[in-house]
């Protein structure tokens, strides 16, 4: 891989984007290195991923500009399904994602933050969706997750104004779930994965898939996904552990409660 890299840390796997000079911008290399990392995660040994940029300025700058210049009508839109492509796979990955985004977050920077799970940033962080300003759309689901995500019109007012947000206005709309000094964001980033990764992955895993099919019908079809998910997970060995354990529990807390007596 020319620009990610992959590390595995027990149950937690970190892709970074290693393209600094460059502030982490995706192009079509960029893309498809991404897309052949989450081909190649172990879904046996990973239980939740991380996904941050390198350095300490850019999460991911935007979609590279240069590249996207000469594009033809045709190119742009095959581009754009590229980058729609992989950030779907990221969006339904069987396993959570945590965007640890710190610093740029601008355009398909902000984009692919909106295909994780779970986004968490630095006190430098900053996002927005500028593409207007270039006179194009936001291409990479930024129109569609951004007003699935926060308010509609502010994602509305954002993406028509093409205006910057720091890291406290994106916490105060609900874009971001905290806020962290930059030299705490990957640890911050690493325990939440392993707070996560220690509960039951059969669980966890179609929690996810409850809550993201679910959010795409309407509420009478969604309880029903949600009662074949919570159907799926019993007769797993995790449920016979994690019930057993707990019942196990209950009855030695029972054993040590001394009766109240009358005098």
């Amino acid at each position: 891989m020319e620009f990610i890299t992959y590390e595995q840390e027990e149950f937690v796997g970190v892709i970074t984007i290693n393209r600094p000079k460059a502030l982490n911008a995706l192009n079509s290399t960029v893309l498809d290195e991404l897309n052949a990392t989450l081909d190649n995660v172990d879904l046996n040994t990973t239980r939740c991923l991380i996904l941050t940029g390198a350095g300490d300025k850019s999460f991911v700058a935007g979609a590279d500009i240069g590249e996207m210049s000469t594009l033809t009508k045709a190119e742009g839109e095959a581009f754009g399904k590229k980058g729609n492509d992989v950030f779907r796979k990221l969006e339904t990955f069987p396993i959570p994602v945590i965007a640890a985004v710190n610093g740029f977050a601008l355009g398909g920077g902000c984009e692919i933050s909106l295909s994780c799970d779970i986004r968490i940033c630095s006190e430098n962080a900053m996002f927005g969706q500028p593409e207007v300003g270039l006179g194009i759309t936001p291409g990479f689901g930024g129109t569609q997750r951004l007003a699935r995500t926060i308010n509609v019109g502010m994602a509305k007012q954002l993406i028509y104004s093409a205006r910057n947000i720091k890291a406290d206005e994106a916490y105060r709309i609900g874009l971001v779930n905290a806020v962290y000094p930059q030299e705490e964001l990957m640890d911050q980033a690493k325990k939440l994965a392993s707070t996560i990764a220690k509960n039951a992955p059969i669980a966890v895993r179609n929690c996810k898939k409850a809550i993201n099919d679910g959010l795409q019908v309407d509420m009478d079809k969604a309880i029903v996904i949600e009662e074949k998910l919570f159907g799926d997970c019993f007769e797993t060995e995790d449920q016979k552990a994690g019930m057993g354990n707990f019942l196990e529990k209950d009855k030695e807390k029972k054993l040590k409660v001394v009766p109240f007596q009358n005098k």
